[in-house]
């Protein structure tokens, strides 16, 4: 395989990781992506993610965000500064936590695999966390073991590994479509008419992938989530020894934030929910009014500190959205060289570490017992995810009592 050409086109997380990785195992690799990197709508592009293993019921994704942590505490060993910030998790309810509920059972199988998750009753939260409402958040737990990453800063950090490991990057390009001889994919079109010919293309295009390929267009779906930005007038309360990152009855609010940045000195909240559908580059492309109330009445009946606070900046980040939630990293049965790498779903930062390794095994075909979740599989069109974090309005939940 030494020296064979591989396209990869994107370079966010997915990109950037499946070039370096692929680099690494002796690849020739061509890079292509519109720029400027980190490219200012790309999902990973923003000031921080979280970095949480508490998935509900699925061992799968518990048990790689076990070795994803792992990496990314390496990779803090390795910066000068660290980008990941291990803060710990808190996941908080507003009615006793009970089986079948996200909060639940993902604090039973995080003791079920050895880790030590804290469990909370108001008053622990009301002592420990002082800018929650306790009156209205009763039960949930602590996970120490998880944070918030500094994505702009990884990515960034990412495209010098990339160049520093050979990879030859085109920033300025942008995907047109592919180069096809029949049945069989030999390179990439761009929009300037240049032509990048591989043995293998990776298309890495984040929430373009259904625009950029209209076959694909009934199997994802580019979502756009609000992000706020507040500066909070009692700054203290928001520190994260005292303010971790965390999911806020997530599957019946969507919302979910981080502790007080240490650089941009904001409290960063989003929303994990159905988002509206949109093109990554469309006018709409905008916090709504009516998405600005609902996150005010949230910030009233839960952080009364944050109720008026001021708004600094907004963003809508755009998920590539797969029906089941779970990440698509796979061939194309129908196009013989190319491979899928995208479906983020609103949770792929956090494998940064991993996905490179997942996306060049797939490429060779080498056995990873957590491919098949995300093998190609176009038959799958629920009406909801699996996902047990994200909000879905109208969804029947089981974790109440």
């Amino acid at each position: 395989m030494s020296e064979q050409r591989v396209i990869v086109a994107g370079a966010g997380v997915y990109g950037l990781t499946a070039a370096i990785e692929l680099r690494r195992r002796g690849y020739a690799i061509t890079l292509l992506d519109p720029g400027p990197l980190p490219h200012p709508l790309a999902a990973s592009t923003d000031i921080s993610k979280l970095v949480r293993m508490d998935y509900g019921p699925d061992a799968d994704y518990l048990v790689a965000m076990e070795e994803a942590l792992a990496r990314w505490r390496a990779w803090n060993a390795a910066w000068p500064v660290p980008l990941f910030h291990e803060t710990g998790v808190v996941f908080l309810v507003s009615r006793p936590m009970a089986p079948g509920g996200y909060e639940y059972d993902s604090w039973q199988l995080a003791l079920a695999h050895g880790h030590q998750p804290q469990r909370l009753d108001a008053q622990a939260i009301r002592q420990r966390f002082p800018a929650w409402n306790a009156e209205r958040y009763v039960d949930g737990y602590f996970n120490p073991e998880g944070g918030y990453a500094e994505s702009g800063r990884v990515v960034s950090w990412l495209v010098e590994q990339a160049q520093a490991a050979g990879v030859s990057l085109h920033s300025g390009q942008t995907f047109e479509r592919l180069l096809e001889r029949g049945s069989r994919v030999g390179g990439v079109l761009t929009r300037d008419g240049s032509r990048f010919e591989g043995e293998q293309v990776v298309l890495a295009l984040g929430s373009w992938t259904p625009h950029a390929l209209p076959w694909t267009a009934d199997i994802f779906r580019s979502s756009g989530m609000p992000v706020f930005h507040l500066r909070p007038p009692q700054p203290e309360l928001f520190a994260a020894e005292r303010f971790p990152g965390f999911c806020a009855d997530v599957t019946d609010t969507g919302y979910y934030g981080f502790p007080l940045h240490p650089l941009a000195v904001v409290v960063k909240i989003a929303n994990h929910g159905d988002g509206r559908l949109m093109a990554p580059e469309a006018p709409e492309r905008a916090v709504t009014p009516d998405e600005t109330r609902q996150l005010r009445r949230f910030l009233a009946d839960t952080f009364p500190a944050l109720a008026g606070a001021e708004i600094v900046y907004t963003r809508v980040c755009l998920y590539c959205d797969t029906w089941d939630g779970h990440f698509w990293i796979a061939r194309d049965p129908q196009r013989e060289g190319l491979l899928l790498a995208t479906g983020d779903s609103g949770h792929g930062f956090k494998f940064a570490p991993l996905l490179g390794e997942w996306i060049a095994d797939a490429l060779e075909g080498r056995p990873n017992p957590i491919l098949p979740k995300f093998r190609w599989r176009p038959e799958v069109h629920p009406a909801r995810g699996e996902e047990a974090a994200r909000y879905q309005p109208g969804a029947v939940r089981t974790n109440r009592l």
